[in-house]
């Protein structure tokens, strides 16, 4: 596996990746979830995208970008057959080393809150809940990583 930038070749992978992610979530939450609607177009163009390519096929990707807040891992999708075989760990690796490189002691995210699977892997890793906010009946649970604070996943 390696690890590349992404670019506006790669934006209809990255539609089909992120409906494939994401897919899973739109039963519980009635809807699909912002990822599954962004423009990819635009996000290559306007954010960080790194990309997660195994044999020429990309399996995964993390959409970062610096706002007000801080270091943002705005979006991490894998590719559901390649789910647990530490592609999504490489690319976390990878947004916390981006970060690091900005000159950031500390990067966060944001998940809705019924994606539980995944606000408890964050948790595992070292992500600590700081907020909640509202968005439609729901709502958006932020998680922070101080960096330096390796923790490796259970």
């Amino acid at each position: 596996m390696r690890l590349r930038a992404a670019t506006e070749v790669d934006v209809p992978r990255l539609s089909e990746l992120v409906r494939a992610a994401y897919s899973v979530y739109v039963p519980r939450m009635g809807r699909e979830p912002r990822p599954m609607v962004d423009d990819y177009l635009t996000v290559v163009r306007e954010r960080d995208v790194v990309l997660a390519e195994e044999e020429g096929r990309v399996v995964g990707m993390a959409v970062l970008a610096v706002t007000e807040e801080g270091f943002l891992l705005d979006n991490l999708a894998v590719d559901p057959a390649r789910q647990g075989q530490g592609v999504g760990r490489a690319l976390l690796l990878e947004a916390e080393a981006a970060a690091r490189r900005a000159g950031f002691d500390a990067i966060y995210l944001f998940t809705h809150e019924t994606m539980t699977e995944n606000i408890a892997l964050y948790e595992r890793i070292g992500y600590v809940e700081y907020d909640r906010r509202p968005a439609d009946e729901w709502s958006v649970v932020y998680l922070r990583k101080r960096l330096g604070q390796d923790v490796e996943p259970r």
